[in-house]
């Protein structure tokens, strides 16, 4: 069972409280159901349309479009990601990506942009994607090649490639992020909606990887777009992907807490009923060791997560320190805690259809996506030098 005793926690609400024991008990009834991961295109969808039915996807939208808060709860989000983790990767993607593929539209969309797209994602009719990263232009948002160019008084063109997209090819619609020339680097690029059937989007190739999710690499070519479909100012593409990442960026330390909780209870209970060396294997100082470790790092990363998303929540305009951090630890405590449940299984660790081999998989991509931990580190340690930088040096910027 998922342990939720860090509800007692200052960081939450009696809402949080009674929305995470609400959302537990239906992923206890509800996930398993729902997922087959020898079909996952079909299992997204399913599951999008489960929680979207259930109400769940209420929490990825604005209360004017109905959703169940005026702005996105950052807690709710984080909360829902490791309830649907622990029970599996795949559910957890699909929540995110809802969550993701709107964030953009919900923070910079007009209100016909927000009528249009947020009720059928909140309802579960619509999948949601978010296309930012290219071949040669991933972490550097800068290098985006991709370009929107002006084609007649009221549309623009898109042509160029993404690449590692989430949801590629079962999406029905895209923020995508283009360079419009305001500027260089990161001040001339502009986000825009895509409907998965525009005439000139096609899916170039689907993406298979260690733990199956629907990924594409994505080609626009003439792809006409109406200009009113932009998301923020022209040349605030930038700003709209990083206000979005700074939202979301702590829900993947979540999700990863989820991974690293069920790796634990895996690891928990292997070492209550192996039998070894006359006793059971939990009697051995080692293993008390390792899970020791792993329960010291479970709850570090835990107060990282929520930290993050209570900042967030109390109005902070920018959370990408504390964001960051959290993203950064709870990915690599995760990786750390599900290998020393695979070593604790031995040989059964690492056999098809035991969980934590399954976790073992499923966590890899974790430490890449939204920003590498390398990535994460660089941010971390530029946002700590602005603080020692003159005011001079500040302004000039």
């Amino acid at each position: 069972m998922l342990d939720l005793s860090h509800l007692a926690w200052p960081f939450f609400t009696g809402s949080h409280r009674r929305f995470a024991e609400e959302f537990a008990d239906w992923a206890d009834r509800e996930v398993a159901a729902h997922v087959d991961h020898a079909d996952v295109d079909r299992s997204c969808r399913g599951l999008v349309r489960a929680l979207g039915e259930a109400g769940w996807l209420k929490f990825v939208v604005p209360a004017a479009y109905g959703g169940a808060s005026e702005q996105l709860d950052v807690r709710t989000l984080c909360l829902s990601r490791e309830i649907l983790a622990w029970h599996d990767a795949l559910a957890d993607f699909a929540f995110a990506m809802q969550g993701l593929g709107t964030g953009s539209i919900s923070l910079f969309g007009t209100d016909a942009l927000k009528a249009k797209y947020l009720p059928p994602v909140r309802e579960g009719r619509h999948i949601a994607a978010f296309a930012l990263s290219e071949p040669e232009a991933g972490s550097d948002v800068a290098a985006l090649a991709t370009t929107a160019s002006a084609d007649g008084p009221a549309h623009v063109r898109l042509d160029g490639v993404k690449t590692w997209i989430s949801n590629g090819g079962i999406a029905d619609h895209y923020v995508v992020f283009a360079r419009t020339g305001e500027s260089p680097g990161t001040r001339g690029l502009s986000a825009f909606v895509v409907d998965a059937d525009t005439p000139g989007l096609s899916v170039a190739q689907r993406i298979e990887i260690i733990a199956p999710h629907p990924l594409a690499t994505l080609r626009f070519e003439g792809c006409r777009v109406p200009a009113a479909n932009r998301l923020g100012l022209p040349g605030e593409g930038f700003k709209v992907a990083m206000a979005t990442l700074d939202i979301f960026r702590s829900t993947v330390g979540a999700a990863a807490l989820g991974l690293a909780r069920r790796a634990l209870d895996e690891a928990t209970g292997r070492a209550a009923q192996r039998k070894l060396f006359g006793g059971v294997l939990g009697d051995l100082q080692l293993t008390q060791s390792a899970l020791a470790d792993s329960d010291a790092e479970v709850d570090a990363a835990a107060l990282l997560v929520y930290r993050a998303a209570w900042a967030k929540d109390q109005g902070a305009t920018r959370i990408t320190r504390e964001s960051s951090i959290a993203k950064m630890y709870a990915t690599e405590m995760a990786q750390r805690v599900i290998d020393r449940a695979v070593q604790l299984f031995g040989g059964h660790g690492v056999r098809v259809g035991v969980k934590v081999e399954a976790l073992y998989r499923e966590i890899r991509a974790l430490r890449i996506y939204e920003g590498a931990t390398e990535v994460q580190k660089v941010i971390i340690a530029r946002e700590m030098l602005k603080t020692r930088e003159s005011p001079r040096q500040r302004a000039a910027e």
